[in-house]
Parts: C-alpha cells; sequence; structure tokens
C-alpha cells in the first residue's frame, strides 16, 4: 500500500537520486557501460584492410570469394538490479538502514540507466526468489522499482547469493548490466562458481554494502546480539579485549574470503557504508573502470 509517508519517501529519493545522476553519473555511466556491445549485421565482400578475424569463413567457403561479417554497435543496454533483501539489511548503527541504502543505490543506477534510454528490470531474493520485475524504461517504471524496493515485504529472511544469479542466467539472453547489491555475510565460496558464470556471460558489478558495527565493536559493556536471519539471541562482553580482537579476525577473514571470490570471478566490487555517503565510492568506480577501459 502507497502511505503518504512512502510517498513522500519515493519523492525525496526521486529528488536527490535524480539531482546526482544529472550532475554526475550520466556522463560516467555512458563512458563505461554505452556501445560496448556489438551486434551481427551483415556480411559484405571483404576490402583491403579488414581485420582477419571478421572473415566469415562459412560463406567464403560456400562463394569461393572472401566475405567478412559486418557489425554494429548495441545502443540499447540491459541493466538487471540484483538486491539481496534478507533479514541482514534491516539493521543500521548511523542514520539509515542497510536496506535503505540499497534502495538508494538502486535509484541511482536505475535513472542512469534510463537516462541513457536503456532497460532496467529488478530481481528481490532472499533465500527464495522474491520479485522479479522485468526490464522496460521510462519514469514511471523506475519509480515502480523504487517503490517495491522500499515497500515490499520478504518472505524469506536467510540469504542464498547464488540463487539470483542462477535466475538471471537462465532469464536473461542478452548480455546485461547486473548491479548485485548486498552485504554478502554469508561465506562467499557459496556463490563463486555460480560468479563466476554470471560474469561470463554478463557484467557483473558487486556493490558491498555495510555498516560500521559489522567491521569493529567498541567496548560498550554486555549486550546481547540477535542474528537477524536466525533470531538467535547471544550475550556478549564487548568489554573483552579478547572478544573484539576475535570479532575483528572473523571480519577481516571474512573481507579477505569475498575479495578473493570476487577476484576470481573477474567482478568489480564497490564498498558501501552506512555512515558515508555513497557518492565517492560511486564515481570513483565509473572513472577508474573508463580509465581501465581506454587502455
Amino acid at each position: 500500500m502507497l502511505t503518504s509517508e512512502l510517498i513522500k519517501k519515493i519523492r525525496r529519493i526521486e529528488i536527490r537520486t535524480r539531482r546526482l545522476v544529472n550532475s554526475s553519473f550520466a556522463g560516467e555511466y555512458h563512458a563505461v557501460f554505452k556501445g560496448r556491445g556489438m551486434e551481427f549485421d551483415e556480411v559484405r565482400p571483404y576490402q583491403s584492410g579488414d581485420e582477419v578475424r571478421t572473415i566469415d569463413w562459412n560463406v567464403t567457403a560456400r562463394t569461393g570469394n572472401l566475405f567478412v561479417k559486418r557489425y554494429i554497435e548495441e545502443r540499447e543496454l540491459t541493466v538487471m538490479l540484483l538486491v539481496d533483501a534478507s533479514a541482514s539489511g534491516q539493521f543500521g548503527t548511523t542514520n539509515r538502514f542497510k536496506r535503505e541504502i540499497a534502495a538508494e543505490l538502486a535509484a541511482v543506477l536505475a535513472f542512469s540507466a534510463i537516462t541513457n534510454n536503456d532497460k532496467v528490470g529488478l530481481l528481490i531474493f532472499t533465500d527464495q526468489i522474491e520479485l522479479f520485475i522485468a526490464p522496460r524504461k521510462g519514469r514511471r517504471h523506475v519509480l515502480r522499482l523504487i517503490r517495491d524496493l522500499l515497500a515490499f515485504e520478504p518472505t524469506g529472511r536467510k540469504t542464498n547469493l547464488k540463487l539470483g544469479l542462477e535466475m538471471l542466467n537462465h532469464m536473461l539472453k542478452r548480455r546485461s548490466i547486473i548491479f548485485f547489491v548486498s552485504d554478502f555475510l554469508s561465506p562467499p565460496n557459496s556463490c563463486s562458481r555460480t560468479l563466476q558464470v554470471s560474469n561470463r556471460r554478463h557484467d557483473v558489478i558487486a556493490l558491498t554494502v555495510s555498516d560500521p558495527r559489522e567491521q569493529e565493536w567498541p567496548n560498550v559493556g554486555l549486550v546481547a546480539l540477535e542474528d537477524a536471519e536466525t533470531g538467535q539471541v547471544q550475550w556478549v562482553d564487548t568489554a573483552s579485549r579478547r572478544w573484539r580482537q576475535e570479532f575483528a579476525e572473523r571480519v577481516t577473514e571474512l573481507n579477505l574470503a569475498r575479495q578473493r571470490v570476487f577476484r576470481k570471478a573477474k567482478v568489480d566490487q564497490i564498498d558501501i557504508s552506512t555512515d558515508s555517503d555513497y557518492v565517492v565510492p560511486l564515481t570513483n568506480f565509473f572513472e577508474q573502470r573508463a580509465r581501465r577501459l581506454r587502455r
């Protein structure tokens, strides 16, 4: 249901994200993603200077004359927002929950896509597929995506990272851009193989949304910590230096394992935190990737 509060929140996100897209991201997005795909158009007779690798050997064999394949640049891309809606997203110790940051990130990327006349779709998952919205163009479509990201109440609470990737691998027939938004707190190896397959077929970019308390705990005495996905409660003494050290070691191990998985799959990663503005890491990502593509 569209409550007045939800409508105001959607409107605030639209105003903020459209301003960011118009002032910062539209050009970078275009430089990084537009025109990267090539679609077969026709064959034509070989001309001096044509690259040997473009020769169509089947047609050449049938006709006895050299023919080359001609390609045209694809001007329309498909962008898929793959968003983890598991219960761990309902956590935040600063200004906003991780889920709210994820929704705003998705809005920025969606508006960037339609500004460049691309189609954008959405797949929300937990430990099951929760919602799929087919890629389309237009402002009304993007506003619907934002509404669903903010208001949708998933059935599942746990996480299956490879589930959404597997569905997109099955459904997307053409190469697409997949923005994979999650806190990636599940064991990274659980989706390693699927991520490699997905990034060979498509262009996958991982956006890791975290909160400072997931990285480091201060000394605040005895506290009860609840696992959002299982409901299990555990009392811990944060005054214990040993506990804080063990926590830090587990976090470091998880972060390193995640980086290894992304590196092996050749997936770019953007780190986003609830206590800082996402504009800087997004801008840095676009600029670094654009420089890499120019080499």
